[in-house]
């Protein structure tokens, strides 16, 4: 077979009848020529509850003159669901394995990087590690193999962090319906999976070979693992590879139209950058500004206002700390994107994924949060 033709899926994948997709082709389709005027903008902003049309209104160069507005209207919806609150966690890399080949990822296959898995005892010390910083909500990660990264591995890893931490959360390949609720029923919580664009010419270019190949697969993955029985998806993409407000557009329709679908759902979305990283092609990405990516974060606030919105630390700390401010309920904290590095008792380390920008401690999140009247939270959840 060849793995680098375009496909819709390889033959281990479940199909799900589902037309989510052809929504968010078909909308953007009828609006991305719009000429939006002021007068649209500030129609929209006098809105409760956002249309489609309104949530493009507000990605649009025009609302660019109207942030001040919008942060406004942000901050009142951030506070009036979600308060001061701003939910910790902390991802936890255990395998950098990948038999993709994503251009501007470090953790790529032809990527001449140090590779490592850790074994269930070094898995353990890795999360006790990570446990003692006083984080409560992990989100394990692998590279996209499951050759060396298998679901019962997986699983096994969601059970032994069952024992350090009361919220786990996965990120990682694409997995069928059965596999999912293997995942369930270890343990995890929640699943993430980064669309990485919504664009299907860009993602065949920045996905050559492998099983990401396939958009379709990917881009009802959200949906697999409601199926099996999960509470809450994340959803996500990756700013730099694209047009921004087509790629806003599409995760934020993305995100509402699964949350419809399935109303008992949480939803999530997460907003990275583009980082540098060893191992990734030379490429000429469409760099976002901080103004336009604050834009961004704030139409999301406004067109998903239950929705939790995470930012990592590819950004630095002055910028995550004015996001949640306005838009952003979630940051991790204590972060290492490489294998084995916490505890110091792996036999291997792995190297990072991407160079961070944010390397505060818990604790020193924590205290910056306070500093500026945010209440940091571990965990909303009680386990029976």
């Amino acid at each position: 077979m060849n793995i680098g033709k375009v496909t819709d899926y390889f033959p281990t994948m479940d199909i799900i009848d589902s037309n989510i997709k052809d929504k968010l082709e078909k909308s953007y389709k009828n609006i991305v020529n719009k000429k939006v005027l002021q007068a649209d903008v500030l129609a929209s902003l006098e809105k409760i509850d956002l249309d489609d049309e309104d949530f493009y209104n507000l990605l649009s160069d025009t609302a660019s003159n109207f942030l001040d507005k919008m942060g406004k209207i942000a901050q009142d919806k951030r506070v009036r669901y979600f308060g001061n609150n701003v939910f910790l966690f902390s991802p936890l890399y255990i395998a950098n394995y990948c038999e993709n080949s994503c251009r501007y990822c470090g953790f790529r296959e032809k990527s001449n990087i140090k590779r490592a898995k850790l074994n269930r005892d070094e898995i353990e010390d890795e999360m006790k590690a990570l446990a003692d910083t006083g984080i409560e909500e992990v989100l394990i990660l692998t590279g996209e193999s499951e050759r060396f990264s298998s679901i019962d591995y997986i699983a096994n890893a969601c059970k032994l962090a069952s024992k350090y931490f009361k919220t786990v959360g996965i990120e990682i390949y694409p997995a069928n319906i059965k596999d999912y609720e293997k995942l369930r029923e270890a343990g995890a919580d929640f699943v993430t999976v980064f669309q990485e664009s919504y664009n299907k010419k860009s993602y065949n270019y920045y996905h050559p070979y492998g099983h990401k190949r396939s958009f379709v697969y990917r881009i009802d993955t959200q949906e697999r693992a409601l199926m099996a029985g999960f509470r809450g998806v994340g959803f996500g993409v990756l700013f730099g590879l694209n047009n921004p407000i087509e790629e806003a557009y599409k995760l934020g329709l993305h995100a509402k139209e699964v949350q419809r679908k399935y109303p008992h759902a949480e939803v999530s979305i997460s907003l990275p950058r583009i980082r540098p990283t060893h191992g990734a092609d030379k490429l000429d990405f469409c760099e976002i500004d901080d103004k336009k990516f604050f834009q961004i974060m704030l139409a999301l606030r406004i067109f998903l206002p239950f929705a939790s919105i995470t930012l990592s630390t590819r950004e630095d700390k002055d910028f995550r700390n004015l996001a949640i401010k306005y838009a952003a309920t979630k940051i991790s904290a204590s972060v290492d994107t490489s294998i084995g590095h916490r505890s110091k008792r792996s036999k291997d380390e792995g190297d990072e994924q991407f160079e961070i920008a944010d390397s505060r401690s818990c604790d020193d999140v924590i205290k910056d949060l306070k500093s500026f009247g945010m209440s940091p939270v571990f965990t909303d959840y009680i386990n029976l």
